[in-house]
């Protein structure tokens, strides 16, 4: 067990926390959530609260909206046959069918590519284009992919292939020379909000189209795509994603298209209170089963049909193949955490390497990550395809393993990424210098207070304090993700009441309440079962509890329920 450090958020402005508490007639806890979100006034508080389609942004206030729009309008009129090109994962094949979707509504002639990502890899390939073209195609739309395919573009044209660049993630110092690039990252691009998904993009496309035609609320019925996406690729919840989000989980619920609502019953959950984090942790891994292990076409034809006889058989295929991706994970978990035990000295290798020639590429990015949660190191996992190890990194808070794997540059064939996560490829004979190297940068750039994994905690409060109105307003908080999680509570001096237990698999089940009083909130602790002695040994004593407030149904009402992050002896 991992010890954790907490930490109080402290917000030192009293003065507009008791404002917005009075003007709001909430409580102070939950002002102070507000102002930690930047919400300092009645009008902020009511835009939260009350987000609207109709603060979208302008789609023509990004750079190459006007272009790109023309484009396809024009391949529309004349019949031309439009290609997109997506991704495998989650934000790529809903984007891919949201586009494919929308152009199909204004009778275009269109298809489209998904990479095989074992074969082809990620983005857009010569291989693919070379399919496009034997088509007779004349446009090729990408989406959430493209941004660096400048070798790649060029070809395309080379060709007579127009294309236009959907995309969201980080470009480099050279943009694609494409008839019209969309990503509000590149230099110049203006529009005002930086962090949309890649099928945020392409809705934004979507609505430009729109516009220019007469048909401005047609793009709104592919929100729901819009925000399964949002959700599952951890963007910013913050501004136009969290507004995107509300209403397209909005329409999940009330009016699920054929292949989510097969997905959603094929996952045991019911529409109507489906939330950002079940698509999250539920809905996301089937999608993106299918490109892990194989063909992601299959998850854009459940996302495109509209005949539920096919689309509960597509979701039987998605099913199945999260088993199995599920059994790999285990398998290679297992394998992983038998050679950090055996083979790595932890009080002197601060990062943890591993590679295997069998791990299977698509599941040890994810491995990795619970490696992580489990021994909270810089971790990359690697296993060897074409004779090259290649694979994944996952990094811990305050260290940039992008720029660690800068530093070991020469020695990489290459590697990409962001601070927290990166893809990388090393030849097998080097693979001891990089193991040496990359630790020698973890020891000098890490401290021991680093190995220690942090809460966050947003703000103390009571048992008192949680009534049925503080849960009604905290429930308008959602949709909750990046830059609006869900809040994380720390109540003092609470004690047990009734015996806590195991359940599942190493589930810790705990009753507890405050100051000997008769409010009893139920507990569920996951993955916290080394806690259960703690709790056991000092039944009379009083603990320290840190949590997130959900709620469970029971007879048909429903109660909060604390989803418990850690537990200490009060002191």
């Amino acid at each position: 067990m991992i010890n954790k450090r907490w930490k109080i958020r402290e917000v030192e402005d009293s003065f507009t926390i008791k404002t917005l508490s009075e003007s709001l007639n909430i409580s102070e806890v939950l002002a102070k959530l507000l102002v930690q979100r930047n919400i300092k006034t009645f009008y902020q508080a009511k835009k939260f609260f009350r987000p609207s389609l109709e603060y979208l942004h302008d789609p023509f206030l990004m750079k190459g909206m006007d272009v790109a729009t023309r484009r396809v309008i024009q391949a529309i009129t004349e019949n031309q046959l439009i290609f997109i090109y997506g991704d495998y994962d989650v934000d790529g094949t809903c984007a891919t069918s949201l586009l494919y979707l929308f152009l199909k509504e204004l009778d275009a002639n269109v298809d489209f590519y998904i990479p095989k990502r074992l074969e082809e890899g990620y983005g857009l390939s010569k291989e693919g284009i070379d399919f496009i073209k034997s088509k007779n195609a004349s446009l090729v739309i990408t989406v959430d992919c493209g941004i660096t395919a400048v070798e790649e573009t060029d070809y395309a044209r080379t060709l007579g292939l127009d294309v236009i660049i959907c995309d969201h993630h980080q470009p480099k110092d050279e943009i694609p020379r494409a008839l019209a690039v969309l990503d509000p990252l590149i230099p110049e691009c203006n529009y005002p909000f930086k962090y949309l998904s890649g099928a945020g993009v392409a809705f934004k496309l979507a609505q430009g189209v729109s516009e220019k035609i007469g048909k401005r609320e047609l793009p709104l019925e592919y929100l729901d795509l819009v925000a399964l996406a949002g959700a599952a690729d951890i963007v910013p919840l913050t501004d136009e994603n969290r507004t995107l989000v509300k209403f397209g989980l909005d329409k999940v619920n009330q009016n699920p298209r054929a292949g989510i609502e097969a997905l959603i019953k094929s996952a045991g959950l019911q529409p109507g209170t489906l939330t950002s984090g079940q698509v999250v942790f539920t809905i996301a891994p089937r999608i993106n089963a299918v490109g892990r292990l194989g063909d992601a076409r299959r998850a854009v034809q459940l996302l495109i049909t509209n005949n539920t006889d096919e689309a509960y058989e597509l979701a039987k295929v998605l099913e199945s193949e999260n088993y199995e991706r599920r059994k790999i994970d285990v398998d290679t978990f297992d394998d992983a955490n038998q050679l950090v035990e055996n083979c790595i000295d932890l009080k002197n290798e601060l990062a943890i390497i591993l590679h295997q020639e069998e791990w299977h590429p698509g599941v040890i990015g994810i491995v990795a990550s619970r490696l992580v949660e489990k021994y909270y190191r810089p971790t990359i996992m690697l296993t060897t395809i074409d004779g090259v190890a290649k694979g994944s990194a996952r990094s811990i808070n305050n260290f940039n393993i992008y720029e660690a794997l800068q530093k070991c540059e020469d020695i990489l064939l290459h590697f990409g990424g962001h601070q927290a996560a990166a893809g990388l490829a090393v030849e097998i004979d080097k693979l001891e210098e990089f193991k040496t190297r990359f630790n020698e940068i973890v020891k000098s750039t890490i401290t021991e207070e680093d190995l220690y994994p942090e809460i966050l905690i947003d703000s103390t409060i009571k048992f008192s304090e949680i009534t049925p109105k503080f849960m009604r307003v905290l429930d308008q908080f959602s949709p909750f993700g990046p830059e609006n999680m869900r809040p994380v509570f720390l109540s003092e001096g609470v004690e047990l009441s009734g015996w806590p237990k195991i359940v599942g698999n190493n589930h810790l089940v705990a009753s507890f309440k405050h100051n000997s009083a008769l409010k009893v909130f139920d507990s569920i602790g996951f993955n916290l079962g080394e806690y259960l002695d703690l709790l056991l040994k000092n039944q009379r004593s009083k603990f320290d509890i840190v949590y997130i407030l959900d709620k469970v149904i029971k007879d048909e009402k429903v109660y909060p329920q604390l989803k418990l992050r850690d537990i200490r002896l009060h002191e």
